[in-house]
């Protein structure tokens, strides 16, 4: 399912979310100008790698960040800020941008420490805003779980698109997260996705959300 807008309104000029967007566009755009040696070294020193936990803490915290703005390629970044585009604003709108940001980081820390726990003796890079944006996700599925995702659905050879209540669409795309990240418990982290990075960075939306909420405004309401 590819998620093509919501029905909620924003109040305020969602500015955090275009400036988040933008710095994942923009170091992207400079990891394309890198030949594949620089780029690897790039990935190596930026990148969250679980195991230098105990080797390279400091380094290791500063990783936690930085990788949230790294991507491995183009699917992988416009996935990740379309998905932020169509979902960040709302949150932004009920939290303000500066506690926004604060709470993005913090929902980013939280998936990577998860997939480091579950994952500590990997040398595989991770890397993407994936965690942080699946923590706005948590956030928004709190705040508007009837809010309408204008949703597009493969049906065997043909393609729909049908509006999905959010509680239904977000709750359905976390415990495929969850289904998929049980299943790679004892496999090789090298699948390709840092699956307990998206189910912590979401739990911790979840118990953060009311934590960072400011007092809407009389007229702001959800829309259905």
């Amino acid at each position: 399912m590819i998620p093509l807008r919501d029905s909620n309104r924003s109040y305020h000029l969602p500015v955090m979310t275009w400036l988040l967007i933008a710095a994942n566009a923009l170091v992207f755009l400079y990891e394309l100008g890198l030949s594949n040696a620089q780029l690897e070294r790039f990935i190596g020193t930026y990148a969250l790698v679980p195991a230098r936990i105990e080797d390279a803490p400091i380094a290791f915290g500063i990783t936690i960040f930085t990788s949230m703005f790294l991507h491995a390629g183009w699917f992988h970044v416009l996935s990740n800020v379309w998905v932020l585009f169509i979902f960040g604003d709302n949150v932004e709108d009920r939290m303000g941008s500066l506690p926004y940001l604060v709470f993005y980081l913090l929902c980013g820390l939280a998936a990577g420490l998860l997939q480091t726990y579950l994952t500590s003796a990997s040398n595989v890079p991770v890397l993407g805003a994936s965690g942080a944006i699946a923590g706005v996700l948590g956030a928004y599925v709190l705040l508007f779980p009837r809010a309408r995702v204008v949703t597009l659905v493969p049906i065997i050879f043909f393609l729909s698109i049908i509006e999905v209540p959010a509680i239904l669409f977000l709750g359905f795309w976390f415990f495929s997260q969850l289904f998929s990240g049980l299943a790679s418990i004892g496999a090789e982290a090298a699948q390709g996705v840092a699956w307990w990075a998206h189910i912590g960075g979401f739990a911790v939306g979840l118990v953060l959300c009311s934590f960072f909420l400011r007092r809407p405004p009389p007229h702001q309401v959800e829309f259905l």
